[in-house]
């Protein structure tokens, strides 16, 4: 059995443990592996409607798996029966000749764009704030760091930004990378024979661009050769005016082992955080997804799953397709309520708790036996300080209100003053047993 198929059969073996019985036996198990091209998987599908089934509702949780069992696998393209001969011996070539010509373009994601980009109270400033640059590249708020959890849509602000400035200038050169990316080309340059042409090419490629984006910075907080570089990179762009874009899942004080020499570039632009979307935000995200994949669902799913999913978007668009794949396997046309409570069964509908930004400010008077009076208004003394940073940390961990609104509970402040401490309550947590115990014990009490 050569390679490809011995992978293949773990790939096989994976996702048998990971669909139901009825989607691995129609779709999964019937793909044939063709071959591996540009990193890509080729696979062939028994006919076009399974095509069209994998694509629509597989493909993401297939290209998951066939990425931990290929090395250097992007992505994973299928073709139905009449597509093989015709995308071999021609569609092959001409991605061939795409990939070698280096073009930075071809990184970006087309489907990310500002129209895509659904902007809610959650995310207003910092879609804001993307748009500018991406009007005015190296002219306002440079750099450019925006920082938030997981699938809260930090990559598809940077792919935003790098479509539109190509869009509206075909002559810019724009390069999106990751942390990682940017780290395994230094190490090739570094491991090259002929080391000067390869440290000569990266610098070309990293320096000879007037959009330079950088995702999940956190990545190279560890790696003090790959933080040398950067700020060499940093410093020469910036110098001359480009444009540099970076996204991190913290603040950039709060990365441990980043050189403070970064720490102090970065915080010299513009620094904007995304939050988790209020409720609105989630319905008219999957309202969007519902209009451009063409589902067709009942209205009470999509607040259904609204309500009850508020991790992060990528997870909310997930269940939605779960939701989807479940009626069609059930063979029915349109998803209700009932394949969506079936999907969500084994999660604790976020409706079941019962925590709101009074009840945490109510339980942190009661806590540390404050006035709420006291602690909404604007007392600056240490005992009133103190468990005020430590209800607008809580409110921002616990619920979805934007930092604006926050700001309005507590006698109209502004969100920077909400940001300073949410910040400085998460660095005390790290610094400070009592601090840690204090927050553990509130977080206990808020949640019963």
């Amino acid at each position: 059995m050569d390679n490809l198929s011995v992978k293949w059969n773990d790939v096989l073996h994976d996702m048998e443990n990971i669909v139901t019985a009825v989607s691995y036996d129609l779709y999964i198990d019937t793909l044939e592996p063709i071959r591996v091209d540009n990193n890509k998987l080729i696979l062939l599908a028994s006919t076009l409607q399974n095509k069209n089934q994998i694509l629509k509702f597989l493909k993401e949780k297939l290209c998951n798996i066939v990425k931990l069992h290929f090395q250097n696998i992007e992505d994973i393209i299928i073709l139905d029966p009449s597509e093989k001969d015709s995308y071999i011996s021609q569609e092959v070539e001409e991605e061939k000749e795409k990939e070698n010509a280096l073009d930075p373009r071809n990184k970006l994601n087309s489907k990310y764009t500002f129209d895509t980009f659904v902007v809610g109270k959650s995310n207003q400033f910092v879609y804001a704030a993307a748009r500018s640059v991406a009007e005015n590249p190296g002219k306002k708020y440079n750099p450019l760091f925006i920082y938030g959890g997981v699938g809260l849509g930090k990559t598809h602000l940077l792919h935003a930004i790098g479509n539109y400035a190509i869009k509206h200038n075909k002559k810019i050169n724009v390069l999106y990378v990751t942390s990682e990316q940017f780290t395994n080309d230094y190490i090739q340059a570094l491991k090259a024979d002929k080391k000067e042409n390869a440290n000569k090419a990266f610098r070309d490629k990293y320096r000879e661009v007037d959009i330079l984006m950088i995702d999940d910075i956190q990545f190279i907080a560890n790696k003090t050769s790959t933080q040398e570089e950067f700020f060499h990179t940093f410093n020469d762009l910036y110098q001359r005016d480009k444009q540099i874009i970076i996204s991190s899942d913290k603040h950039p004080r709060n990365i441990e082992t980043l050189e403070e020499r970064l720490k102090s570039r970065f915080t010299g632009g513009l620094i904007q955080d995304i939050q988790r979307p209020d409720f609105e935000t989630r319905l008219a995200i999957l309202q969007k997804k519902v209009v451009q994949e063409n589902y067709n669902v009942d209205e009470e799913v999509l607040s259904f799953l609204a309500e009850n999913i508020d991790t992060n978007i990528r997870e909310l668009e997930g269940s939605l397709n779960n939701v989807i794949l479940l009626a069609s396997l059930m063979g029915k046309d349109r998803a209700t309520i009932n394949e969506a409570k079936e999907t969500l069964k084994d999660i604790q509908y976020t409706s079941e708790i019962k925590v709101t930004a009074d009840k945490i400010i109510d339980d942190c008077c009661e806590y540390y036996s404050v006035n709420k009076q006291d602690l909404l208004g604007k007392k600056k003394t240490k005992n009133i300080v103190v468990p005020r940073q430590v209800c607008m940390y809580l409110i921002t961990e616990l619920l979805d209100i934007p930092l604006m609104g926050i700001g309005e509970l507590f006698g109209g402040r502004d969100h920077t003053t909400v940001m300073y401490a949410r910040n400085k309550i998460a660095d005390d947590i790290k610094k400070s047993k009592d601090m840690e115990h204090d927050i553990k014990e509130l977080m206990s009490i808020i949640k019963k």
